[in-house]
């Protein structure tokens, strides 16, 4: 069994094929796909297809950082509306994003906080996406970190340093495609990082690992994840999915 935390599955990428996907990741041993959406738009197919495969699926709800533009705070309020009555196990895919953009930084810094705050109070862990932000995301947790914290540096490629920084605030590494790639500096020193403090992801459609690079990720590509990690741990790819897979279940009270 392999507890995917990351996957877009009810993304359009996968309109044509959606259920071909699903099945190629059941085959490939992955039982369960941690859907966290991305904005307004996203709940509805989002939901859709947990209500589909409810014994393979589970739900998270938040508003990325990209999507942090004028209408912020209707669109904020949408998702907090939608938050009751889902049956959630994390709030997600929320944090920072200064890549592209910083126009809405001040925003993005207080949307990060409301949603830290919704998950405070539900008891929910949270799905972080950090981009160009290390710095200010970790002024923000440190801040907030009251012992009710907890969730993934989602797709985690930063620094030795910057890993150490989210396991000492109580943060798991999400791992992904990246760390197939030949450039990512994440694998000089993830054998020195607890396994008991990672977890698999695909963020299908994005990042797909070697061999599948340039094309569209799917959730059964995580056992390629899942054989590199393997192999930096010096494990089997058998004992690294039920490592990450407990620990997700631990995380996210599967």
């Amino acid at each position: 069994m392999i507890v995917n935390t990351h996957s877009h599955i009810y993304d359009e990428a996968f309109d044509s094929d959606r259920e071909q996907v699903f099945q190629r990741a059941l085959e490939a041993g992955v039982t369960m796909l941690l859907l966290p959406n991305t904005d307004t738009r996203s709940i509805g197919p989002m939901m859709d297809f947990y209500e589909k495969h409810p014994d393979n699926v589970r739900v998270m709800m938040g508003l990325h950082p990209e999507e942090v533009k004028e209408d912020y705070k209707e669109n904020l309020k949408i998702i907090e509306n939608h938050i009751e009555g889902t049956p959630l196990v994390g709030i997600g895919e929320i944090g920072l994003d200064f890549y592209w953009d910083d126009t809405f930084k001040n925003q993005q810094f207080e949307v990060l906080a409301e949603q830290l705050h919704w998950a405070k109070d539900l008891g929910l862990p949270v799905s972080l996406h950090t981009r160009n932000a290390f710095k200010e995301m970790f002024k923000i947790l440190e801040h907030e970190q009251d012992g009710r914290l907890a969730g993934v540096m989602h797709c985690f490629n930063g620094t030795a340093d910057e890993a150490h920084a989210a396991l000492t605030l109580g943060f798991h590494l999400g791992l992904g495609g990246v760390i197939t790639y030949k450039n990512c500096g994440v694998k000089d020193f993830l054998a020195d990082i607890p396994t008991d403090r990672i977890v698999l992801e695909t963020d299908d459609p994005y990042l797909p690992p070697v061999p599948y690079r340039g094309q569209r990720n799917e959730p059964a590509y995580i056992v390629k994840t899942a054989e590199k990690v393997a192999e930096i741990y010096g494990l089997t790819t058998e004992e690294i999915c039920k490592i990450t897979s407990n620990n997700a279940m631990s995380l996210f009270k599967l």
